[in-house]
């Protein structure tokens, strides 16, 4: 399927990397068909609105951010999307680039789950102090010696 988008024009996608979001995304409820696109730099993905070609999300996968990462997501919330297993899960981190040079963050409170055997997807809110909307990527992989 060819989309627009946000970041490289007009790109061919397969069908298996369209995903639909029935609630759509926090402060995004009316979007709710996304393709998720390989970046430039791994390991990045763009989560692009097929809806809206200048809508789209910056994802990374929070394991490679917080090895102790974990969601604890009630099982109601997951069957929203039909979550059997937990090796239907995909997740995924929205990453923030602000222009002002401060600190590339990744929000961990608010991850997105996709469910790999139907393609759809939500955006959960983790009860959990431990994450935040705003965790520092660079400042945590340089915790872990990667620079």
């Amino acid at each position: 399927m060819e989309i627009k988008t946000k970041a490289m024009g007009i790109v061919d996608v397969p069908e298996n990397k369209i995903f639909t979001f029935p609630n759509g995304l926090l402060g995004f409820e009316s979007y709710h068909k996304y393709a998720l696109i390989d970046a430039e730099y791994k390991p990045f993905l763009w989560l692009q609105s097929l809806d809206e070609p200048n809508l789209a999300f910056l994802l990374i996968d929070p394991f490679l951010i917080e090895k102790d990462y974990e969601l604890d997501v009630d099982d109601k919330t997951l069957f929203e999307i039909d979550i059997e297993s937990p090796t239907d899960v995909i997740v995924f981190s929205i990453i923030t680039v602000p222009n002002d040079g401060s600190p590339v963050t990744a929000n961990l409170q608010g991850p997105i789950v996709i469910n790999r055997k139907n393609n759809n997807a939500l955006q959960v809110i983790l009860s959990d102090s431990k994450w935040t909307t705003k965790h520092n990527i660079i400042k945590s992989l340089k915790s872990k010696g990667v620079e």
